[in-house]
């Protein structure tokens, strides 16, 4: 199964989720998105956090995914669209499952050599919008 259906039975299925992008102030959509997961009951992960910050949401923060001893379910990811070769590299890497560019981003190259390594891949879509959806039925 791939395309969107298989990307969301990721996001339903994952235990953690690491946010690559994420923001400490809670005004931006990262961080309200990454909130809105955990709250939902995943783990959080926060990779390659915008203001530096050593914890965001009472998780460790990372510099890359790379750096992240445990296993990672899905990548959820929130910066800009040329700067996500190197996180769908580390992705492929690490042996992630799932990675989904947030909406607004996009990489047809990235994603396609992501999918041939055997990640599925999603974006252009907010994760938040397609959980809540899939939650409603």
């Amino acid at each position: 199964m791939s395309g969107p259906e298989a990307a969301i039975k990721a996001l339903m299925d994952a235990k953690t989720i690491a946010v690559v992008g994420l923001d400490t102030r809670e005004s931006r959509t990262a961080y309200r998105i990454a909130d809105y997961l955990q709250k939902a009951g995943y783990r959080i992960i926060p990779v390659w956090v915008q203001q530096e910050a050593s914890e965001v949401l009472g998780e460790r923060a990372y510099a890359s995914l790379r750096d992240v001893a445990e296993e990672i379910d899905f990548v959820d990811v929130f910066v800009r669209s040329e700067h996500t070769d190197p996180v769908i590299d580390d992705a492929i890497a690490i042996g992630a499952g799932a990675i989904w560019l947030q909406q607004g981003i996009s990489n047809d190259e990235g994603l396609k050599r992501a999918e041939e390594a055997g990640l599925i891949v999603m974006q252009d879509r907010c994760t938040m919008v397609d959980h809540r959806r899939e939650l409603r039925g």
